[in-house]
């Protein structure tokens, strides 16, 4: 189930106030995919830490249902519970990082707080939120203020990207003015927002924010595999890393980095087999948190991208993505011969790959960078992005 690679040495665990997160890996929030199953699975495969999908924070210091929900934390995250908030108005991120912290309205204290500001989707950069927000750098500090302060000695960090596009670029400006206003760390995306998901993350911007500030940094952009990480941080000289996409369909990639970052040369190559158990964990993962019907359907999004690469039978395939119940799951994937994992797939992108795009904003927003008003209509009702 492993492959041997040269020896690598290791790299130290991420200190994030009072909270070590060994090794320095870190799921990264993805809507719909990063639920309290997926977490678990995750974890079980390797340690550090893994962030829950985005929460917004009009959403929960509004007491949304669903937002209520999607904010408690899964059996055994109480130790290293992390929660990703986005929020446009100062006040009403305090407001939710207090009700987090001091009232535990996810049933536990959390462990740290992340702040999202590299959302690229047109319908929040529209308004002036996510990757569109950095620009308005004073806006941009009075929100991490805001959060640092209301969360006590729960450690907040900052996830941004490189900018809005090439001529209006943000990042250096906000590493600063997150460290200065108390943040922990600061996980740099090495794309800017009208890139989108499209091309290659540019890690040259990563080492020049390792060389800007004093907090930590961690990178996050086109880590495939586990050398992709090991690479990552020697080139930039990064404390961490963060990983979104590539884990999809592949959650034993923690394993890797966790034996990686310990400085062992194995990687996990599982048979087809081996990969059916892990599928069939998390299908029931799902159902237990949600109930089998609708555990099975949301598990479907996630077949493809266990079966890439593996020589699967069209009606095999056909009937995965309309599975409903666990047994009929374990059935279709009995049909399924064994077979070697797919090498031709390892380094290869993962999820969306979204062309570039002019980024979409709110009229008048690149006038005044020290603007200190929230975007009017910014705020988001529905968590999860």
């Amino acid at each position: 189930m492993t492959s041997t690679l040269e020896r690598t040495a290791a790299l130290p665990a991420l200190q994030l106030g009072g909270l070590t997160v060994d090794p320095a890996v870190v799921l990264a929030p993805m809507a719909g995919i990063t639920n309290p199953a997926f977490r678990t699975l995750c974890r079980e495969f390797g340690a550090g830490l893994y962030v829950c999908e985005m929460i917004t924070t009009r959403a929960l210091v509004e007491r949304n249902a669903k937002t209520l929900k999607m904010v408690q934390a899964a059996p055994g995250e109480a130790d290293a519970f992390s929660v990703q908030l986005y929020g446009v108005d100062p006040a009403t991120v305090g407001r939710a990082v207090e009700m987090l912290v001091d009232e535990q309205v996810a049933g536990t204290r959390p462990a740290h707080i992340d702040l999202n500001f590299g959302c690229p989707v047109p319908k929040v950069t529209r308004k002036g939120g996510g990757s569109a927000l950095p620009w308005r750098r004073r806006l941009f500090g009075n929100i991490v203020r805001a959060a640092v302060q209301a969360a006590g000695d729960v450690p907040v960090t900052v996830k941004t990207r490189v900018g809005i596009d090439a001529e209006h670029v943000t990042y250096l400006d906000a590493g600063r003015i997150a460290q200065d206003e108390g943040a922990a760390a600061i996980t740099l995306h090495g794309r800017t927002a009208d890139q989108l998901y499209s091309g290659t993350a540019d890690w040259s911007h990563i080492t020049r924010l390792v060389q800007t500030v004093d907090i930590p940094v961690l990178g996050n952009g086109d880590l495939w595999e586990a050398d992709d990480a090991l690479r990552m941080v020697a080139e930039t000289g990064c404390a961490g890393v963060v990983v979104g996409r590539g884990c999809l369909g592949r959650p034993w990639l923690f394993g890797d980095l966790a034996t990686a970052f310990a400085g062992s040369p194995h990687r996990t190559m599982p048979t087809f087999r081996q990969v059916a158990e892990v599928m069939h964990r998390h299908a029931t993962l799902l159902a237990a948190d949600q109930g089998e019907v609708h555990g099975c359907s949301d598990f479907r999004k996630h077949v493809a991208w266990y079966l890439k690469g593996f020589s699967v039978g069209s009606d095999v395939r056909r009937a995965l993505a309309m599975v409903s119940g666990l047994d009929e799951l374990a059935d279709l994937l009995d049909q399924i011969p064994d077979q070697p994992y797919p090498e031709g797939v390892l380094g290869a992108p993962r999820g969306r790959t979204t062309p570039p795009r002019p980024v979409a904003l709110p009229e008048g927003w690149l006038a005044d960078r020290d603007d200190p008003r929230p975007p009017a209509g910014a705020e988001l009702l529905v968590s999860g992005g």
